[in-house]
């Protein structure tokens, strides 16, 4: 029994990292800027309608990014400091895993008279074949951009891999997912000299 439960142990383990897709994110903004200054957003539509992704996604991010300001403290307003923007980009990651020697839990592959051979499992050298998967990632940058000097402040981009299911709350939990991680940059820690 003890070398049944190991093979499903490391199963588990592998099946539970893999779901945890991961965000990388990164930001810039110009050093020149008191971020302490804006307090108020509102979102810049031109930059948005140019995203190319739905506009029920669009919908879920603009959403996630206001839960984020709010978070803040920032306000929506009609007169803002800031304008926020997104841009989207994706792309298909194929991941391809070559077999090879190796030990492992197998049944022997025979038949017998009344079947397939029912008997104990065994650990022993086997081949394992070549496995292929594809899985989309996707980048989203979050712009912010000072209405009255009309420039780039602040950018932050987080790229990961996007939930293709068919669980809509799955979808919007990722983007939101996504979304907190690149907002967790903002506003920028200075470097202070000592």
């Amino acid at each position: 029994m003890k070398n049944f439960s190991l093979p499903l142990l490391i199963l588990a383990s592998v099946l539970v990292l893999h779901g945890c897709a991961s965000v990388s994110v990164i930001s810039d903004y110009d050093q020149d800027i008191d971020f302490n200054s804006y307090k108020t957003y509102a979102f810049y539509k031109t930059g948005i309608d140019r995203a190319r992704i739905s506009d029920l996604d669009k919908k879920r991010i603009l959403r996630a990014i206001e839960t984020e300001m709010s978070a803040k403290g920032f306000t929506k307003s009609d007169e803002p400091d800031l304008l926020v923007s997104i841009f989207t980009n994706e792309r298909v990651e194929v991941d391809i895993y070559n077999g090879g020697w190796g030990y492992g839990w197998g049944w022997p592959g025979y038949y017998g008279f009344y079947g397939p051979y029912a008997g104990p499992g065994f650990w022993g050298p086997g081949f394992y074949g070549n496995s292929v998967s594809t899985r989309t990632e996707g980048a989203l940058y979050i712009d912010l951009i000072d209405k009255n000097k009309k420039a780039l402040t602040w950018q932050g981009k987080g790229v990961g891999d996007l939930y293709t299911g068919k669980k809509i709350e799955k979808k919007e939990e990722r983007i939101r997912e996504i979304v907190a991680k690149i907002m967790t940059q903002y506003p920028p820690e200075t470097d202070s000299e000592d």
